[in-house]
Order: structure tokens, then C-alpha cells, then sequence
């Protein structure tokens, strides 16, 4: 309770007033409330006159060792009346002194609150909203190349699979054309072996669609809040941006976008075009022989035949219909994966990039909006009290 009044009174015996309890366990350790504390030595009524002085002396002795010299010591009877009216006048001046210490704090506080709202101006932040952030992410995505990105993504998945699911015989024709996420630096044991990507530099438009981006976010936070802060929030946004480039470059080098997965079904069609290749070797080889027989005048043996058609005609036939077959319907199943895995990566890689605005740009303007609220707040308490 001792920050809560306005007079600390501390009423002691001329038995007791030595007690080491009192001034170790309560006096010693409030001496830095001095100021408002008063020492009351009562019963004095007990004393002999010629005691009552060398009994004070003690008192206010002992007193000095606690640390509280300067504390007024003011001889007391509650029976006779002795000292009272001191003591009220005492208790009375050290209150009004206090609470005119404390009004004029008050009125400095008030003042310099004034002063400061003077300085700064009214008004609170919009603060940041959930859309802005996200057009934040979207503009900052396509400053990054992330479509450029997922365009890779697609066309790689493609290629990949006609080089594995195609005919066998023209399949080797995809290996001469390079791989787009190769070409990126984008295909990689692991994203973590990465550091770097490909993507060409930020040129003008990209630097400007940044700047852009960055400026209507903060324009957009600020919105209300007074000129010096809505300067502040501003400058906050700002100071990420020239790290924004690199940032995002090594985010989406970071980023797992599928490149190293391969698709189960690849495996199955490149198993089913080597059988039906191997079925077409074996029908042109069987009607070879037959044909090489026929061409020496040997004796040709009689050919299955199988609704009338040649068994080796049609494993030639049906392997080459099978092959076109599975190389059209891998090219179909490869187009909708393709959009899929394409759609995974954005998704991942436009994680990536808001995880870097949030860093650099939403963060730090967070910060802001909220020391100017903390700020309005103080300003509110102080014009309160």
C-alpha cells in the first residue's frame, strides 16, 4: 500500500522503539519513501520530561542507520493530547505538498502530450487489410517470373512424358528439345542444392511494377494516419524493397515445385510401348522370313490366320496401332497432369513470394501502424490524467 497513500506514519512506543524487527523487517526498507514518511514516538506521557529528548536522540539515530535521517520525528500522546495537533498539521503538509508534486506532474504530462499531438497530428492508421496484402503477393508473383515459372513447369512435365511414354521408335526425338526448367536452373536433386535460378534480371517494367506494388500497399496502410506517420509507414515499406529482387529469386529457387517427381503412369505406358514395339519387330520379322523363304524357292510353311488376317500381319499392325494409340493417350493424360503439377507449383511458389513481402514489406509496415496506435494511446492516457 505504500504507492497508495499520501502519508506514510509509522507510530511507535518508548518500549519497543528500538525493536531490530521494526526497522530491519519494515523502516530499513523503505527509505526511499522518505519524503512522505513520518516517525510518531507515542506515549511520551510515559517519559519523564527529562527523557523524552535523549529517547527522540535514539530514535532518530537509529533511524539514520535505516536511512531515513531526514525523516521528521514527532513526540506524541494519544492520552493527553500532547503533540497531536503537530502531527495533524504534520500529516497535512506532507499530503498537500505531494498532490501539488503530483497535479504538476499531471499538468507537465498533459502539456507535453498536447505538444506532441500538436506535432504529429490526429488520425489512425487503415492498418494492413488481408486484400491488400494479397494483391501485395499477386503483383510481387508476377514481378518474379512465377508464371514464367509454372509455364516451365507445365511444358517440362510434357516433354518428360513424351520422352517416356512416346513411340519408341520417334520418342528420341523429345531429347533434342531442352527442358525448360533446366534451362531455369530449376531441376535439381533437392530445392535445397539451389541458390540461384536462371530467370532473367527485373528489367524497368518489373522494377516498376514493384515500386508500384509497394507504394499503393503503403499508400493503402497509412491511409488516415497523420502526415509524419503516414510518411514513417511509407519509408517502412520502402527499406525492403532493394532487397526484394534477390529475396524472391532465392525463394523460388528454394521452392518445390515437383521438377524430380516422376508420375506412375509413365512407367506402365513405357512398358506397354516397348511390348507393342516388340510385337511389331515380331510380325515384320516373322513375315521377313516368310518373305525370304519364298524369294530362295524353300518350301514356306503354312501362317496362322486368325479371322483370315495373318497372325504376323496383325502383330505388326496391332503393335503399330497400339504404339500411336498409347503416344496420343499419353499426350492427353500428360497435358491434364501437366496443369495440375502446374497448379501445385503456383500455389506453392505464390506461398513463397507473400512468405518474402510479408518479411520485407508487410512486417515492417505493421510495426508502424502499431507504435502510432501505441502512440495515440499514451496521448489519450496523458490528456486523461
Amino acid at each position: 500500500m505504500v504507492g497508495l497513500v499520501d502519508v506514510l506514519v509509522w507510530v511507535l512506543d518508548p518500549q519497543k522503539y528500538a525493536d531490530a524487527a521494526v526497522h530491519h523487517g519494515f523502516l530499513a526498507r523503505l527509505a526511499s519513501h522518505g519524503a512522505v514518511t513520518l516517525v510518531v514516538l507515542n506515549q511520551v506521557d510515559r517519559l519523564p520530561v527529562p527523557d523524552v529528548e535523549p529517547v527522540l536522540e535514539s530514535l532518530r539515530a537509529i533511524l539514520a542507520r535505516d536511512g531515513l535521517g531526514q525523516v521528521r520525528v514527532l513526540p506524541t500522546s494519544a492520552v493527553t493530547g500532547a503533540g497531536v495537533d503537530t502531527l495533524r498539521a504534520a500529516i497535512r503538509s506532507v499530503a498537500v505538498q505531494r498532490r501539488a508534486q503530483s497535479q504538476r506532474l499531471a499538468a507537465d504530462v498533459s502539456k507535453a502530450g498536447r505538444d506532441l499531438r500538436a506535432a504529429s497530428g490526429d488520425g489512425e492508421a487503415a492498418g494492413v487489410a488481408p486484400a491488400a496484402k494479397a494483391r501485395l503477393a499477386e503483383e510481387l508473383a508476377v514481378a518474379a517470373n512465377v508464371p514464367v515459372v509454372v509455364s516451365a513447369v507445365a511444358r517440362s512435365y510434357r516433354l518428360e512424358s513424351v520422352r517416356r511414354t512416346g513411340w519408341p521408335v520417334t520418342r528420341w526425338l523429345a531429347r533434342f528439345r531442352p527442358d525448360p526448367l533446366r534451362r531455369l536452373n530449376l531441376r535439381s536433386t533437392t530445392p535445397a542444392e539451389l541458390n540461384r535460378t536462371s530467370l532473367p534480371a527485373a528489367g524497368a517494367p518489373e522494377r516498376a511494377r514493384t515500386d508500384a506494388a509497394v507504394r499503393a500497399f503503403a499508400d493503402a496502410a497509412s491511409a488516415g494516419a497523420p502526415g509524419p506517420w503516414r510518411a514513417a509507414i511509407r519509408s517502412a515499406a520502402r527499406e525492403g524493397r532493394e532487397r526484394l529482387p534477390d529475396a524472391l529469386d532465392q525463394a523460388i529457387a528454394g521452392t518445390d515445385i515437383g521438377a524430380n517427381r516422376k508420375a506412375w503412369w509413365w512407367g506402365l505406358f513405357n512398358v506397354v510401348q516397348w511390348l507393342a514395339l516388340l510385337t511389331v519387330l515380331g510380325g515384320l520379322g516373322w513375315l521377313g522370313v516368310l518373305a525370304g523363304l519364298g524369294y530362295f524357292q524353300m518350301p514356306v510353311p503354312e501362317v496362322p490366320r486368325v479371322e483370315g488376317w495373318p497372325i504376323p500381319t496383325l502383330m505388326a499392325a496391332s503393335g503399330v496401332v497400339l504404339g500411336v494409340f498409347l503416344a496420343v493417350t499419353g499426350r492427353v493424360i500428360a497435358a491434364g497432369a501437366a496443369n495440375a503439377r502446374a497448379s501445385r507449383a503456383r500455389k506453392r511458389l505464390n506461398k513463397a513470394v507473400a512468405a518474402v513481402a510479408h518479411k520485407l514489406i508487410v512486417e515492417p509496415v505493421e510495426v508502424e501502424v502499431g507504435r502510432l496506435a501505441a502512440f495515440n494511446a499514451a496521448l489519450r492516457r496523458a490528456g486523461e490524467s
